[in-house]
């Protein structure tokens, strides 16, 4: 959103009212729509240093406000929708049931007040799209979809069901990483802890060789020199940090991106990241086209509940295909995300009218390829693990032996 000033006539004064909008055009609606006066001037100008820090405070409150509903919440509460759905009660009285019963706070605040806009008049997709951290683009996707449909009972089976399958496999990356995790921390708790209190007696017996240390006792003496005097600080910092980074990378899609680039150059992330998208990816579309939704529509759907900004740009070209005319999978082969083998399944679906089918196929595949990633995880990263390890182990072994072997071969010199 950009800053612009306007000046405005009214009642023979001039006043200069200040606003945020796309562009000029879009500040003229508003003004027409809100402020009463003959529009004299509009002008981006550099928003004012008391405006940026009002926004910067409003947009961390109402992150730190904001809160996902439970996966598992969510989950119940969408079957719930559905069943009633399907026996015919409204969705509003639907929403106030779920509200009643459920103890999940998040999800109480956001359904009763989805509740409260239906009953003035608002659709259920709208609506929703005002709590799209809560619930998720799926949520919403899957909505709408009922909505086109007229198959809303329908929408809410297959998107409960495909949030049961996210959350299993949220749930299996949970436990792949849970031993390599624990490991770590404990690792590095006992480094911190030899740091801040072994060291500190070696330290003494080190300064009274006067000799030349090596480089391995040094990194160990500048390590306890930090944590010692400074491990407050280096904690309050790193938790700046993170509020910092949360911060930019919530509120500046630029950040954003490039920090999405970085993930999809590193090592085993870029393929956890590529092949879980494209799974959720291949899930949601072929639920779509098998709903009978047109293919630009339901590319469209899918791609907007991507979450990695590179990939979501790379499949937006299949969009611009298909829209002039192109067929599907020539787009998807000018993403270069996807493998011949996939082109041409959908190049046969095409061909034979059963692209429903081909694609459920496809979904099928990306989620065998995720659940191959996520099973060979613990055997990934153990290298990786053993490496940082022997790095710890060796640094402490050198740090402190080394010396102490100098000063043995010193007193054997001697004698």
């Amino acid at each position: 959103m950009k800053y612009f000033s306007v000046t405005v006539l009214r009642k023979e004064k001039r006043e200069k009212i200040g606003l945020y909008a796309k562009d000029k055009k879009e500040v003229n609606n508003y003004i027409r729509l809100k402020i009463s006066g003959v529009i004299l001037k509009v002008e981006e100008t550099p928003e004012p240093l008391e405006n940026k820090l009002r926004r910067v405070k409003t947009d961390l409150l109402k992150n730190i406000k904001k809160r996902k509903i439970k996966p598992d919440a969510l989950i119940a509460a969408i079957r719930q929708l559905a069943v009633m759905a399907n026996a015919g009660i409204s969705i509003h009285d639907s929403l106030n049931e779920i509200v009643n019963a459920s103890t999940d706070e998040a999800l109480k605040s956001v359904f009763s007040k989805v509740a409260d806009d239906i009953n003035s008049g608002h659709s259920f997709s709208s609506t929703m799209k005002n709590f799209r951290f809560e619930v998720g683009n799926l949520t919403i996707a899957m909505i709408q979809l009922g909505e086109k449909t007229g198959n809303l009972d329908g929408a809410l089976y297959s998107l409960a069901d495909m949030l049961e399958e996210i959350r299993a496999n949220a749930i299996k990356f949970k436990k792949a990483m849970a031993y390599p995790r624990n490991v770590m921390i404990v690792m590095a708790i006992a480094f911190v802890t030899l740091i801040s209190y072994v060291v500190p007696n070696f330290k003494s017996i080190f300064e009274q060789l006067h000799a030349e240390l090596p480089l391995p006792t040094i990194i160990l003496l500048k390590l306890e020199y930090l944590f010692n005097n400074f491990g407050p600080y280096l904690l309050a910092g790193l938790a700046v940090f993170y509020f910092i980074f949360h911060y930019l990378t919530t509120n500046y899609e630029d950040i954003r991106y490039k920090w999405h680039q970085l993930l999809l150059r590193t090592y085993l992330i870029k393929n956890i990241i590529k092949f879980s998208t494209l799974s959720r990816f291949t899930l949601v579309f072929s639920e779509l086209i098998h709903a009978g939704i047109p293919i630009a529509e339901a590319l469209d759907t899918a791609i907007g509940m991507i979450d990695s900004l590179p990939l979501k740009k790379k499949l937006q070209v299949v969009i611009v295909t298909v829209k002039k005319g192109g067929t599907l999978n020539k787009g998807l082969k000018e993403t270069e995300l996807f493998e011949n083998m996939i082109i041409q399944m959908v190049r046969a679906g095409e061909d034979s009218g059963t692209l429903d089918t081909m694609t459920k196929k496809v979904a099928e595949y990306y989620k065998m390829r995720f659940n191959a990633i996520i099973d060979g995880l613990n055997e990934a990263i153990e290298p990786i693990m053993l490496l940082i390890i022997a790095s710890m182990v060796l640094l402490l072994a050198l740090g402190i032996f080394l010396p102490m072997w100098d000063m043995g071969n010193a007193v054997q010199g001697r004698r």
